[in-house]
């Protein structure tokens, strides 16, 4: 199969609808169907009852791949969670001659998160860094040999979700995607 030079970004949204900057940043992408295909995990599994088979040949078929999604409770939204215990299985993502199919695809976060920045600091509310926080995904996909990229996040948006704010969101957000 020929490897697809688009990025792979898995959305990962319980409410697509209702997101304000998650939203935003997927009509933008949807702008650049050669440069980006979007698997929106929640619609495309209403019943959270995954095709284990198809998304190992999707992730098989691109070498950059992005996890777009929410930061709440201190995690990633559960479908995702369910994606990669189920998804990331032995012998297709690690531990045999033919397993580690991940390897060397290059993966990475984009994150969007409710509260400002300097509150996921050792000073800050939370006294952890969002990059702290996100450890055990850089570690799943240091053990299935992907060359984890850091990650991108987007700040302070129950504060302030105007419409401006977000517009100012984008370029930067681009610019994360095209250096992958």
């Amino acid at each position: 199969m020929k490897k697809e030079e688009k990025i792979l970004v898995i959305l990962v949204h319980p409410d697509i609808e209702k997101s304000v900057i998650n939203k935003r940043w997927i009509e933008e992408l949807q702008k650049y169907p050669d440069q980006y295909y979007i698997h929106n995990l929640y619609k495309a599994y209403p019943e959270e009852k995954l095709n284990i088979e198809k998304e190992q040949m999707l992730i098989e078929a691109y070498d950059k791949i992005v996890f777009q999604f929410p930061f709440y409770w201190f995690s990633a939204p559960p479908l995702l969670k369910k994606w990669l215990d189920e998804v990331l299985v032995y012998g297709w993502a690690y531990g045999s001659k033919s397993g580690y199919k991940f390897a060397e695809k290059k993966v990475a976060l984009v994150i969007s998160v409710g509260i400002d920045e300097e509150e996921y600091s050792k000073e800050g509310v939370y006294n952890y860094t969002l990059k702290e926080l996100t450890t055990p995904f850089e570690l799943t996909f240091k053990y299935i040999k992907a060359d984890y990229k850091p990650l991108y996040a987007y700040f302070g948006i129950e504060r302030n979700a105007s419409s401006e704010w977000i517009e100012k969101s984008i370029p930067a957000y681009i610019e994360f995607l095209e250096k992958m």
